[in-house]
């Protein structure tokens, strides 16, 4: 306790004070509301509510634009601040960082969900072994962004091999064998998705000034977790309009496959290859 309270103590003195004029501070409660609302309609819809949740969540999304951009130009003393500020997304490459990583985020979820139940359910893993036998997916989500270090353009490259991993899982049998059918996809799909993520988290506050580096970093987080909840919507959906048996687990490796091609594409188009 002591030693704690000298810590504290010393701290005013240790860290320079901001002298910048404070700037609002409240929450930005209908922000948040129509955002959180917005996206669960989203969700919803996609997971197989209709088209009606889908429209009521995008107008509330678009609700929470207006109003965002509306705290943003009208900012007064002790008024909520934004809550993803609009400016932000038009700094450097912020906003289309964040449209590839909810990109991203859609696949990577859905194939962390999928793959472990095609293994159990389809091959007959038991959770120990479906777990073991993703081991080189693991090392290879790691070791693929270390390995590719001295590479200037890592991200198109990164989804190129994720979408040919996703799209050779796909093919996997229902008497598939790890050796056969599932090293090799597996390794691809780990080793893209750690040569894309790097990148786009790195682009995602690339430019950014340092009072909103936090932002900025939040948000690109948040947009991955947003993504991956999005994407498991829609690829539950797609794989339940399939046949039982392994058409559906195809279908929806197939579909996280395009995805990637997607925002491999974007990226390309943007000329966001880094």
């Amino acid at each position: 306790m002591p030693a704690r309270r000298s810590v504290l103590a010393a701290l005013p003195r240790l860290v320079p004070g901001d002298d910048r004029p404070p700037r609002g501070g409240g929450l930005d409660l209908p922000g948040t509301v129509s955002v959180t609302l917005g996206l669960l309609g989203v969700a919803y819809g996609l997971g197989g509510g209709g088209w009606a949740a889908i429209a009521a969540g995008v107008a509330l999304l678009g609700v929470f634009a207006l109003w965002e951009r509306r705290v943003e130009r009208g900012p007064k003393q002790g008024a909520a601040v934004p809550l993803i500020p609009p400016s932000l997304l038009r700094t450097a490459d912020v906003g289309i960082g964040n449209v590839l990583m909810l990109l991203l985020g859609m696949v990577w979820v859905g194939t962390f969900f999928f793959l472990p139940l095609y293994q159990q359910r389809v091959l007959g893993y038991s959770p120990l072994e479906a777990g073991l036998t993703q081991l080189p997916l693991a090392l290879a989500l790691v070791l693929a962004p270390l390995a590719a270090g001295r590479l200037r353009r890592t991200l198109v490259p990164g989804l190129l091999t994720l979408a040919t991993g996703l799209a050779w899982l796909a093919r996997a049998p229902e008497d598939g064998t790890f050796l056969v059918d599932l090293l090799g996809p597996t390794v691809l799909v780990g080793a893209g998705l750690g040569l894309a993520f790097v990148p786009l988290t790195a682009l995602g506050v690339a430019g950014v000034p340092g009072e909103r580096a936090g932002v900025a970093s939040g948000l690109i987080t948040t947009t991955r977790q947003v993504g991956g909840a999005l994407g498991l919507a829609v690829l539950t959906s797609v794989a339940g309009l399939a046949p039982a048996g392994v058409t559906g687990y195809r279908h929806a490796f197939l579909t996280a496959a395009a995805i990637s091609l997607v925002a491999a594409t974007a990226a390309l188009l943007k000329g966001r290859t880094r």
